[in-house]
């Protein structure tokens, strides 16, 4: 019997995944084990039969440990973001406890062009695919595009003034669903592509923020104007407002990297992993509106 491991359990994409394993994959509980720094937290899932076991990124023997007799793992990005390199000592010991644990398959969250970004955590993406493709591990990558849920982080405070703020210039990106990621993520740890693989997930169209404005207007019947700034118009403003540092360079990062045209790109591999097509932007904001307030 194929068992597989989800780490990060707990968190929003986690979550996602063991409930497509078990609706979409049809993997039975038993198969499936929760990882979480606190087990605790994983009480829904144990109700539902599946395993809980503690895996904590900043416990290497700990990690060894939870992923004995685990077939198929995924590791999830961790979110140490406020502390530089910490993120990425954290996934490669998780690289790490996985090959002195035998697991027979990893599959691991990335983004879009680590290797060619501008976002401030893009180096931590590709130093852990750099580890995986050393460790001698079975894997699959996967590059998840710009989650389309992260434009609640600022358009229901942008309706309210009716003005969005931004440095993209005119960038496109192609925005793919949490929901949408958490099952290819699913797909994969239930049946991986043969050999290796680096699978990049985006949604079916590339748009800028202009377009994605016109979607939400038209979704909320609420105007939404796009105001273009420049990096340092807009850091300043999240600093008058006052973000940390970390995620102002976070943020403004992103939005320099989309106005390169790094985020501009469109793949068939969600279909290829689900066999469907991703979620649109405007069929996301048509059932969700009510979020933005």
């Amino acid at each position: 019997m194929t068992k597989v491991l989800v780490t990060g359990a707990s968190g929003q994409l986690g979550r996602g995944v063991i409930a497509e394993l078990l609706k979409q994959a049809k993997l039975e509980p038993s198969q499936i084990v929760a990882g979480s720094r606190d087990p605790a937290s994983l009480a829904d899932a144990q109700a539902k039969g599946i395993e809980t076991r503690r895996v904590d990124f900043d416990d290497p023997n700990g990690m060894e440990e939870a992923f004995a007799g685990i077939d198929r793992l995924l590791i999830i990005s961790s979110g140490e973001l406020a502390v530089p390199s910490k993120r990425v000592q954290q996934h490669k010991a998780a690289v790490a406890a996985a090959a002195k644990a035998g697991v027979g398959h990893v599959i691991y969250t990335s983004m879009p062009n680590p290797d060619n970004s501008l976002i401030s955590f893009a180096p931590d993406h590709l130093n852990t695919e750099q580890a995986i493709k050393a460790s001698d591990l079975s894997y699959t990558i996967l590059r998840n595009s710009w989650y389309t849920e992260n434009y609640f982080m600022n358009l229901p405070q942008n309706l309210a003034t009716g003005t969005w703020y931004t440095s993209q210039g005119g960038g496109k990106l192609a925005n793919i669903t949490r929901g949408d990621c958490a099952a290819a993520a699913a797909a994969a740890l239930a049946s991986p592509p043969e050999g290796n693989a680096t699978l990049t997930l985006t949604g079916p169209e590339s748009l800028a923020a202009e377009a994605v404005s016109g979607i939400v207007a038209k979704a909320t019947g609420k105007p939404l104007a796009v105001v273009q700034l420049t990096d340092e118009q807009l850091s300043g403003g999240m600093r008058g407002a006052g973000l940390p540092d970390f995620l102002i360079e976070m943020l403004v990062s992103t939005e320099a990297n989309i106005r390169a045209g790094n985020f501009d790109l469109v793949t068939d591999h969600f279909e290829q992993l689900t066999g469907r097509k991703p979620q649109t932007v405007a069929d996301f904001f048509e059932k969700n509106k009510a979020a933005l307030g």
